[in-house]
């Protein structure tokens, strides 16, 4: 995904010449400042500032799929102020390059705070929060019958990765990062799997891409015993679920959650060389309807009055399959855990839905971090946010409950 994105870059700065007149000012914005580097680590962060914010905007080169709003408005009504007794905003603001900020408790916002002359109005691409809608549309597909089990192998929904390491992995292997097949996420290694895969041709015409890629990976441990962070795997979740339910990703996440539970904005999703969606990355959507996703969660997967994932759903998929070893972390259905049975969805350089349901609480953040992991602090800093609310909402609430600690949760590599 990291170098996809730079070659759309590259492109745009090689044509950017015949349809400059035709740009808006954040548009023209992005070209001005547009690096040459192919790896988004190495932009600078007035680069990737001006860049988060505009993703989805040259279709005619960055290709993105439209993710569909409804006609009704899911209610995000202002609350109390929340107090954080002390806790300086400002400070975190900063040290965190924030560009959004939106808490809400009790289906209020109780916080909202914009930064970097981002707005309510504007769109963020997500990174690897995007797994935790992709994780969900899983669960979707199984309430629809198009998956029968967690259980089943990977095979019978990509027949293609039939003979290769997959064979015998489950798809509940696949959502919790635990397939034993070898895997590179190292973002700063131009030879490591996250760097290649993006850029990989097909050996065998009809076979997708990123299948044929990881087809070909050796296996090194037995499914189901080890688990090892793996975006590759979860664009290949995103394969499953088109061939399962025949449907591109946007058009099904919109039909069963962006319309049904009131998102106020259409979202986009990037897409791949290959026409499908980056299944580990790269939504586009605002600050508030990120929120309104943790509210889905939270409510346990309804939407329109209607179930959109099976009973009890989001308590299996966010319950930890495996710790991590990554301070106190744990992982369950492409979302990270939390002690006191919260959970996060988590991208890099600071994109974050943390869902606490013992508090009735979602926090949606969007950042710019500097450093891309949070490895200079940065996570430290959102822990201490994330607890400060907490304690907050128990002042508030007159009971007290766990926080999550000061810890940084995991070192944040995407």
């Amino acid at each position: 995904m990291i170098k996809w994105i730079g070659g759309v870059v590259l492109a745009l700065l090689v044509v950017g010449g015949i349809f400059v007149a035709t740009l808006t000012d954040e548009q023209r914005a992005v070209l001005a400042s547009m690096p040459t580097d192919r790896n988004v680590l190495f932009w600078s962060v007035e680069q990737r500032e001006l860049a988060f914010r505009a993703l989805d905007q040259f279709p005619a080169l960055a290709e993105a799929r439209v993710i569909e709003a409804g006609d009704a408005t899911y209610p995000l009504p202002d609350g109390e102020p929340l107090d954080l007794d002390g806790f300086d905003m400002d400070a975190f603001m900063d040290s965190q390059n924030s560009a959004a900020i939106v808490v809400v408790h009790n289906g209020e916002v109780v916080l909202e705070r914009y930064g970097l002359d981002f707005s309510a109005d504007g769109k963020w691409t997500s990174f690897s929060v995007a797994k935790s809608y992709t994780s969900t549309l899983v669960g979707a597909a199984i309430a629809d019958g198009y998956i029968d089990s967690l259980d089943d192998p990977v095979t019978r929904y990509i027949p293609d990765l039939a003979g290769s390491a997959y064979d015998g992995v489950t798809v509940r292997q696949l959502l919790t990062m635990s397939s034993g097949v070898r895997w590179n996420e190292d973002y700063h290694d131009p030879e490591s799997d996250i760097a290649r895969f993006n850029e990989h041709v097909s050996s065998e015409e009809g076979v997708d891409s990123l299948v044929d890629y990881m087809r070909q990976l050796p296996r090194e441990a037995e499914p189901g015993t080890r688990w090892q962070y793996n975006t590759g795997e979860t664009n290949m979740i995103g394969v499953l679920v088109r061939n399962a339910t025949g449907k591109n990703l946007a058009d099904y996440l919109s039909e069963k959650v962006w319309a049904p539970f009131g998102m106020e904005q259409d979202a986009t999703w990037l897409l791949s060389n290959t026409d499908s969606e980056i299944s580990g990355c790269c939504i586009q959507a605002s600050t508030r309807d990120m929120a309104r996703f943790g509210l889905f969660a939270l409510g346990g997967g309804m939407a329109g009055g209607e179930r959109v994932v099976p009973e009890g759903w989001f308590a299996e998929a966010t319950a930890p399959e495996f710790e991590t070893g990554r301070f106190g972390r744990g992982y369950a259905y492409q979302w990270w855990t939390y002690p006191g049975n919260a959970y996060a969805a988590s991208g890099l350089f600071g994109q974050g839905i943390f869902i606490d349901p013992a508090r009735n609480l979602v926090i949606a953040s969007n950042s710019n971090w500097p450093d891309s992991t949070g490895g200079n602090g940065e996570g430290i800093e959102r822990n201490r946010f994330y607890a400060a609310v907490q304690r907050a909402v128990d002042a508030r609430r007159g009971e007290e409950g766990v926080v999550i600690g000061e810890e940084p949760t995991e070192p944040m590599l995407r």
